[in-house]
């Protein structure tokens, strides 16, 4: 394999969003901001996405703009009964198990949140380490300098042996961008924003060069 480095996304990447959890996150986030920032509930949407273009995150918006705590948000929007939304994938979890690279998630969330995800996956055991918004700051993806971080964090000083896997193609370019491979889960067209998709993790060996 000529890859020995595998960055996964967290959210709507080892898990389907179909799951419906980071709506449901989303919709956390929304009540965050009107309740403890007093925002009327027509102008939540609109604000989200302006941050979320200009900050990259919507937390980076709001702790800029509005001098938001980033462990209370992140506490208060993480606070959701996972196993009302995910269960294991055990075709997923084979494939991963099966790689042979270093593997750590890369996340815009907190280690905590991350740490709850992959143990209702059960995937907690797959992965060396997490790369987490705490890790990264004061930056997040897609920012070029959180991937410099992240790259920091393993033994792998060579992007052109790393990939990036990720459901935002926003994020996908951005590893391009810094060297890195990049493939864009959920997706089965191709997109000049990454290197390969797939929505079906048997497909992930062939697209590494594995098989």
């Amino acid at each position: 394999m000529r890859f020995t480095t595998i960055f996964f996304d967290l959210d709507d990447t080892l898990y389907p969003s179909s799951t419906g959890l980071w709506e449901a996150i989303k919709g956390r986030m929304n009540l965050y901001t009107r309740e403890r920032l007093g925002i009327p509930e027509n102008d939540v949407p609109h604000l989200r996405e302006q941050y979320f273009k200009m900050y990259g995150t919507t937390l980076q918006g709001l702790q800029k703009r509005h001098n938001v705590d980033k462990d209370d948000f992140l506490a208060f929007v993480h606070d959701l009964p996972l196993k009302d939304y995910l269960t294991p994938n055990p075709v997923g979890r084979d494939i991963i198990a099966s790689l042979g690279t270093r593997n750590l998630v890369f996340t815009n969330a907190d280690v905590h949140h991350a740490q709850r995800v992959l143990t209702a996956l059960e995937l907690d055991d797959l992965f060396e380490t997490i790369v987490d918004v705490n890790a990264v700051a004061p930056y997040c993806k897609p920012m070029p300098e959180s991937f410099a971080i992240a790259m920091e964090l393993t033994v792998e000083p060579d992007p052109r042996k790393c990939v990036l896997i990720d459901d935002l193609p926003r994020t996908t370019r951005a590893a391009l961008n810094v060297g890195m491979a990049s493939l864009l889960y959920g997706c089965d067209e191709s997109s000049p924003d990454a290197s390969g998709v797939f929505t079906d993790w048997n497909h992930l060996p062939i697209l590494l060069g594995d098989k």
